[in-house]
């Protein structure tokens, strides 16, 4: 009878033990949720106070940039045109992929949206044919809405000068 006393004991407390260290554990995951929550909040927080400062500081990517310089050159002077958009899309996917290029765009036409003047885009260092690149990227979507002569006037000149080319 003592044996079957002590096996009941036995089983009691490896249960009780079973039971807290259950108990903790769970405890213990809900602490570390709670943490990579917080983590996260605070990634979000810096990020959505960088993008209020300016969408432009949250660019971190060539493409994103070129696509962003090209948006806000070409709907200057007015909304976004269809044919533009589908110009800019094909100009981008020659130097990105297709995912790449949608992220690309449709963050271009928000931004472009945000920002007052379109050479304040051009942050990244460039070298000669990258510049000659961006300028023929330019042409080409701003010929796409038909209005390419009064893109290329002032905006281009503009564009030139930022990029360190010399202008007559």
């Amino acid at each position: 009878m003592h044996i079957l006393i002590a096996a009941i004991g036995l089983l009691g407390a490896a249960g009780f033990w079973w039971y807290r260290l259950k108990i903790m554990n769970d405890a213990a995951r809900e602490v570390a949720d709670v943490v990579g929550r917080v983590q996260g909040n605070v990634r979000r927080k810096k990020l959505r106070k960088q993008a209020a400062l300016s969408p432009l500081t949250a660019i971190d990517d060539p493409v994103v940039a070129a696509a962003t310089l090209i948006t806000a050159i070409v709907s200057e002077n007015g909304p976004m045109l269809p044919q533009r958009e589908a110009a800019i899309r094909s100009v981008i996917s020659e130097i990105a992929d297709k995912k790449q290029t949608d992220e690309a765009v449709i963050y271009a036409k928000w931004a472009a949206s945000q920002i007052d003047d379109a050479t304040v885009v051009i942050d990244k260092r460039l070298d000669a044919a990258e510049r000659n690149d961006l300028l023929q990227m330019v042409g080409r979507v701003a010929e796409a809405g038909g209005q390419s002569r009064q893109i290329s006037d002032q905006r281009m000149l503009r564009l030139r000068q930022k990029l360190g080319f010399e202008v007559n």
